[in-house]
């Protein structure tokens, strides 16, 4: 299934488009890579119509309820929105990805156990000073 990702903002990539309809967005995959950022902190939006339940294999069952979630790390969650159709979760996706890029996901707020220099690092890398606000402006 293939879906329409041509407004992705910069830096932003569809990093899987599955023909059951769920695809994986990855931010700046480049830099990401050990070696700049760590690798396990690539900020992934994923859209899915999986269950979103807390049980083995819970996300194999097929609901009529699209989500869009981002994760900063495996275990960080950000912002997780639900949608009646994919294409409306294609373009919530894509906004999603265009709040983060301009800074107005809160991502500090998310980590239980601070990691300022990293998120220092990542402030620059998204928008600098900018970053910190809240994304409920937008």
């Amino acid at each position: 299934m293939s879906a329409d990702y041509d407004d992705l903002p910069d830096g932003w990539q569809v990093w899987a488009d599955e023909h059951e309809g769920r695809s994986v967005l990855t931010y700046r995959p480049d830099v990401f890579n050990t070696t700049d950022f760590p690798a396990p902190c690539l900020p992934t939006i994923y859209v899915t119509n999986g269950s979103r339940r807390k049980r083995p294999g819970a996300s194999q069952v097929r609901t009529d309820t699209w989500h869009v979630s981002l994760f900063l790390e495996p275990e960080i969650e950000g912002p997780v929105e639900r949608y009646d159709s994919r294409p409306a979760a294609v373009d919530g996706a894509v906004a999603l990805a265009a709040r983060f890029t301009r800074g107005r996901i809160d991502y500090r707020g998310l980590y239980q156990v601070p990691r300022e220099a990293y998120l220092d690092r990542l402030d620059d890398l998204v928008g600098g000073d900018d970053v910190r606000a809240d994304e409920s402006t937008e």
